[in-house]
């Protein structure tokens, strides 16, 4: 059977621009988001939110652009990749977006599972014995996955009523915990903290760091926005949607990591996590409880974007089991941090291995359809072999191989001392895998016109 792909029907766009608000603030929102502040305040609180200010707002730019294309269009992110990565070619992204977001929510998912853990351990009494972490650590991360089960149960329609009610509990989460850190360590105190020379990060890896967490969102940005009739929505409410719930919960998690080192006389990026922080500071299980909560929320946009990217590799495959496939699969994959030695490693290592394929490949595909295509692409062509999007044996092997040099480019770039001391290597390989491809891509159209 022939694959049919079609865009969003008129019907079909009914989020509203506080809908794609709620979602893109809940998107970021939430614990991972937390923990990533926890993580810069290896630089301090100045340069970590000077970095989190440029890079935030560097990243959903990109963000805006490709809501643009999804509202433009009425297509997933993933079918967007097609004219840029042929027919075929476009599985390679999609297989990115579906480990990218399934790990997404596995890392959310296994923060949310220390909350239930801290909730258990308070209200059952157990110690903090090696069997009773890990016990109470797997309950949690059942608890979660059945949770995130329910968010996605009816694809785009549970999301939106998920993000609805949740974006509520944030604000209610967020000015609690910003009084109570504010009230155990003054401000100045804050501001003047600085870490010890073995915890200190060099700028260009927090740069890097913050790019991986924040472009992760670019190559979902069409799943939401084509379900929009305002471009409005689909741009300028986006970008602002998505920067505030990074400002707001990556500036927590950084104030709070520094007051709880300055508390306890200690700083531990793996003591980060709004969990062991809101245990540090006494917040008790109510704050343990809007933790769970907030994680719900966040997992329900990676499922959603997860889900969607299946889509693309498997032809036949609805929406709404693809979302059940991925939430298991997260699920999965979630007990790997309980049985490694610190979670911090895990979660460097997954950024640094999203981080060098995400920026090459979102150059290309917005490249291709702001310049190359002129915004320009027919939904006809999307699946039809040997149509206009075929390319070689469905696959653009120039967008291929480009793809690859920027990859390349980025972990040489990374070796570079000054590179790795102050702009991070992630935005300059975008920048010369988006003029190679310019480049290159000019010239065979030229060619081909002769």
């Amino acid at each position: 059977m022939k694959e049919h792909i079609q865009a969003t029907t008129p019907d079909q766009r009914a989020m509203s621009k506080w809908d794609l608000f709620a979602t893109w603030i809940g998107a970021n929102a939430n614990n991972g988001t937390w923990y990533i502040g926890g993580v810069i305040a290896a630089v301090g609180l100045i340069k970590a939110s000077t970095l989190l200010v440029i890079v935030g707002s560097l990243s959903y730019v990109l963000l805006a652009l490709a809501s643009y294309m999804g509202f433009k269009t009425g297509l997933p992110a993933m079918t967007l990749t097609r004219p840029s990565f042929g027919v075929k070619g476009s599985i390679l992204p999609s297989l990115i977006n579906v480990i990218q977001f399934i790990g997404w929510a596995a890392i959310n998912t296994f923060i949310a599972a220390t909350s239930i853990s801290f909730i258990l351990k308070d209200i059952l009494g157990w110690n903090n014995s090696a069997f009773h972490n890990q016990f109470s650590i797997i309950i949690g991360i059942v608890v979660m996955s059945i949770l995130h089960l329910i968010s996605i149960s009816v694809g785009e329609k549970s999301v939106k009523w998920i993000e609805r009610f949740g974006i509520i509990l944030v604000i209610i989460l967020v000015t609690w915990e910003s009084i109570v850190v504010l009230k155990t360590v003054p401000f100045h105190e804050i501001v003047k903290w600085q870490p010890a020379a073995k915890f200190q990060l060099p700028s260009g890896k927090i740069v890097d760091i913050l790019a991986a967490f924040n472009l992760a969102w670019v190559t979902a940005a069409a799943d939401f926005s084509r379900f929009t009739k305002d471009k409005h929505a689909a741009t300028t409410v986006s970008f602002f949607g998505a920067n505030i719930g990074l400002f707001w919960f990556a500036f927590i998690g950084l104030i709070a990591t520094i007051a709880t080192a300055i508390t306890i006389n200690k700083f531990d990026p793996n003591n980060a996590d709004p969990s062991t922080i809101a245990a540090k500071l006494g917040l008790g299980i109510l704050a343990m409880l809007v933790i769970v909560i907030t994680s719900t929320t966040a997992n329900a946009v990676n499922l959603m974007a997860a889900g969607s990217a299946m889509t693309n590799i498997f032809h036949k495959l609805k929406l709404t089991p693809a979302l059940w496939i991925v939430t298991l699969v997260a699920t999965v994959m979630t007990f790997i941090p309980v049985y490694v030695a610190s979670f911090l490693t895990t979660f460097e290592t997954f950024l640094d291995g999203i981080g060098m394929f995400l920026g090459p490949e979102i150059a290309i595909f917005l490249v291709d359809f702001f310049f190359i295509k002129k915004k320009d692409y027919q939904v006809s062509e999307l699946s039809k072999p040997q149509g206009k999007y075929w390319y070689t044996k469905g696959v653009n092997l120039m967008a291929i191989t480009t793809w690859a040099i920027g990859v390349l480019s980025y972990l040489g770039l990374n070796k570079l001392d000054f590179i790795v001391q102050t702009v991070g290597a992630t935005f300059p390989a975008m920048i010369f895998t988006a003029i190679l491809y310019y480049l290159v891509s000019a010239r065979t159209k030229k060619i081909n016109t002769i």
